[in-house]
């Protein structure tokens, strides 16, 4: 586990070995969220880069609206 620390202007570097890992590049924006007294960054990616993500599903089993209720 890597550990980092809050400057004096708020600002936390990402430890090399996460940024490695993850594919992270400078500049790269992230959605902030707090959940009770956690942190979560979420990398922002470009949605071209969720095309094909469902190839393949079996749609036979999708639910209409009216199913839902």
């Amino acid at each position: 586990m890597s550990t980092t620390t809050i400057s004096s202007k708020f600002q936390i570097v990402i430890p090399k070995d996460v940024r490695d890992k993850l594919g992270l590049k400078p500049r790269q924006r992230f959605h902030v969220l707090e959940k009770g007294r956690t942190i979560i960054l979420v990398p922002e990616v470009p949605l071209s880069s969720l095309r094909g993500i469902a190839k393949g599903i079996d749609t036979s089993r999708i639910r209409d609206k009216k199913d839902r209720m």
